[in-house]
């Protein structure tokens, strides 16, 4: 019934029930999972739980945050990851000036060059992007037949609207559910329901009224209320318009 399409179980706040706690959301109806990498330790640990999980898939790169463990042998090792059958995507790449905004040059070469790999691996993209908007839609536009999802969407309506008018995606989580999600409201009421990505992000950004709490994929119901209610739909047709929306994004499942 949901697909989470961006959780981080490979983080350590789950070593101590991962295999149970995945065993357990499918059971409970998390049909798809997708696990991004944000470096090579941690593109390497997605992969192998979506080897050990039929319903996990992977996605991997190296999160602009993540510079320092970015070397031409580190990036060659990903690209190889990058070809295994259960990567769907190329992500969690793009800016972000909100934690560091010193290395703005080498974060945009790396952003390149993994969009790059993408393009040649006809995959799409996840893409972080944190106070960083302008840069983030510059380079965007360099590149048409790229595709793919902003996650956890912050910009402003119109950047939505011009990356909807250029076949992205965008997604949503428990930010929307916050007392001060104003713009992120606004976004959400103007963009496609066939566009719309729910996804948790865990094991951070826990959706009220559970925020501060460790996330996991069983809180996508109050991400699906929420969306359900700017929209004026059921929850059950929220739920499967974005199950399907993930699985024609990254090529897995029904839609494939």
């Amino acid at each position: 019934m949901y697909f989470d399409t961006h959780a981080h179980y490979d983080d350590k706040a789950f070593d101590n029930d991962r295999n149970a706690l995945l065993t357990r959301l499918n059971d409970e109806g998390v049909d798809y999972i997708l696990d991004p990498g944000c470096d090579l330790a941690s593109s390497r640990a997605a992969i192998a739980l979506a080897e050990r999980f039929d319903f996990v898939y992977a996605a991997v790169g190296f999160h602009p945050e993540e510079l320092e463990g970015y070397s031409e042998e580190a990036f060659q090792q990903m690209e190889a990851l990058a070809a295994h059958p259960k990567c769907v995507a190329i992500g969690e790449i793009g800016l972000d000036y909100y934690w560091d905004a010193s290395h703005k040059t080498e974060q945009k070469a790396l952003f390149r060059r993994q969009i790059d790999l993408a393009l040649a691996l006809d995959k799409p993209v996840i893409i972080h992007d944190r106070e960083a908007h302008g840069d983030c839609m510059e380079i965007v536009r360099d590149y048409p037949g790229l595709r793919g999802v902003f996650h956890c969407y912050s910009g402003s309506a119109e950047m939505a609207e011009e990356l909807l008018k250029r076949g992205w995606y965008l997604g949503f989580d428990g930010p929307i559910t916050y007392k001060n999600a104003r713009k992120a409201l606004e976004v959400l009421a103007l963009c496609p329901l066939e566009r719309l990505l729910i996804e948790t992000d865990s094991p951070y950004l826990s959706p009220v009224p559970l925020r501060g709490k460790r996330n996991d994929s069983g809180n996508l119901p109050y991400i699906v209320d929420k969306i359900a209610e700017i929209k004026g739909l059921s929850h059950e047709a929220v739920a499967a318009a974005t199950m399907a929306n993930g699985c024609r994004l990254f090529g897995i499942g029904e839609e494939n």
